[in-house]
């Protein structure tokens, strides 16, 4: 299994269900986070609003260091030789946060559930109340691969580079500036040479679009580059432009993992409004 490997349906789920080696995590943050739709039976938490973010930084969701993650994917019970598949209940929302800290770390036999728990459901998929079984202690070890997560300044680096382009995955009015911002104190606006490329539009009905079809947008927004940086509110949903490129055959990718919640802060860090 390669990196090519990066998204199932609830079909080749549902049948593969309780296969020894399979894990089965359940990422969803926020309001979609233990809601009533309960979860994939025996999924375990994924928790990147708590335990999966660094408690050291400022910032929200940013990766936490090698040990703290090894420890928390031990105690998760995964193993190096185990395969995992990460769902959200929103879709494919944070789900592709957690392939890609995964990924981050050395760790290639991941992939998200497509369409998420929705997804799951509307396929008859059984579903359970959510709980916190006892499992028994794995022996993952992360190792992280330089470049998959960037910082500003490598972010500002890179809008200076004619060969990289960065992508903003937040809706086209926050790029703008003419939509608030959720943060409380983040300026409105984008960086200066950035480029709009909502992850919404890289979805149907909370599944992703086909590969053509993605390559597609990313032709367009990217403009023939082949590195790409990519950018959200609180680098969640920038992952989701990570999964999408990586399905339409681009390798090099970045996260900013500080993303908008950073580069919005006030600062000497230019920000531009309008398109």
């Amino acid at each position: 299994m390669d990196g090519s490997w990066a998204l199932v349906d609830a079909e080749w789920l549902r049948t593969r269900l309780g296969t020894p080696g399979l894990v089965v995590m359940d990422a969803s943050v926020g309001a979609h986070r233990a809601g009533a739709l309960g979860r994939i039976p025996g999924a375990r938490r994924f928790d990147i609003d708590g335990a999966l973010s660094d408690p050291a930084s400022p910032l929200p969701h940013t990766m936490p260091d090698a040990g703290r993650f090894t420890e928390e994917m031990r105690a998760l019970g995964v193993n190096a030789s185990d395969t995992v598949v990460v769902y959200d209940a929103a879709g494919v929302y944070s789900s592709a946060r957690a392939w890609w800290m995964l990924r981050a770390t050395g760790f290639d036999r991941v992939a998200v559930l497509d369409g998420g728990l929705p997804a799951w459901i509307a396929a008859d998929g059984p579903t359970e109340e959510h709980g916190a079984e006892p499992v028994e202690r794995g022996d993952f070890t992360a190792r992280p691969r330089d470049g998959w997560f960037v910082d500003a300044d490598e972010v500002a680096a890179a809008l200076d580079d004619p060969d990289r382009v960065v992508l903003d995955a937040r809706s086209a009015g926050r790029f703008e500036g003419t939509a608030p911002e959720p943060r409380e104190g983040l300026r409105g606006g984008h960086m200066p040479g950035s480029v709009s490329l909502p992850f919404t539009g890289l979805q149907d009905e909370g599944r992703m679009l086909p590969p053509d079809e993605l390559r597609e947008h990313f032709e367009r927004a990217a403009g023939g580059r082949k590195r790409l940086v990519v950018s959200c509110g609180s680098g969640v949903t920038a992952c989701v432009l990570a999964l999408g490129a990586e399905l339409a055959g681009y390798r090099d990718i970045a996260v900013y993992d500080g993303s908008w919640s950073e580069w919005g802060l006030p600062s000497g860090r230019p920000v531009r409004t309008g398109r």
